[in-house]
């Protein structure tokens, strides 16, 4: 018998309808995470500038490689019953429709991190993993790298690697896709 306080997660339902009715309105930005609701840092410039950078790099290489994916950014996706994260860039197969993009629609997800690297790659990629995303990618403003991470399984990705910016990335989940980051 629990004698002391339960934490109780939000589920993915409750969060969209509180959202939809203004809850999270003086938050700013907001995802949920394991059933927690996380308020999003401010993007400032240099964060601004990579994402935007890398998502017109990835529609580039998307269009010349003829592969039919969608780049979004800043959208909600529903992982599970307790994640609706908001990463950085999702590439999907489903961007059209109504609420979050649907999770088994993502080839590939990007998180930037200035201040949040410990996040992005600990807990960001532990939820990540665990709802089967085929590729990860965390540009880490701070050391000048992409960390590829591929390969979902139960106990996080079993492929990482880290490309310093400047270098072509290649997916490991999408055959044929290769991004320039000489810009970011």
């Amino acid at each position: 018998m629990k004698t002391g306080p339960l934490r109780v997660p939000l589920r993915a339902d409750h969060f969209m309808f509180l959202d939809a009715r203004g809850a999270f309105e003086s938050y700013g930005r907001v995802e949920l995470i394991e059933g927690e609701l996380l308020y999003m840092n401010a993007q400032f410039r240099p964060h601004m500038v990579a994402k935007d950078e890398l998502a017109y790099r990835l529609r580039q290489a998307l269009e010349t490689a003829a592969i039919d994916l969608f780049v979004g950014t800043e959208g909600s996706v529903r992982l599970s019953d307790n994640d609706v994260p908001q990463p950085d860039i999702i590439l999907t197969s489903e961007p059209r429709g109504d609420g979050p993009i649907p999770g088994t629609s993502v080839s590939l997800l990007v998180e930037v991190a200035d201040t949040t690297l410990d996040h992005d790659l600990g807990r960001k990629a532990a939820v990540y993993a665990h709802a089967r995303v085929p590729e990860y990618w965390v540009v880490d403003l701070n050391a000048g790298v992409i960390h590829q991470l591929a390969m979902p399984a139960t106990a996080g990705f079993d492929w990482r690697a880290e490309v310093p910016f400047g270098d072509p990335i290649t997916s490991m989940a999408i055959p044929g896709l290769t991004v320039a980051t000489d810009r970011l």
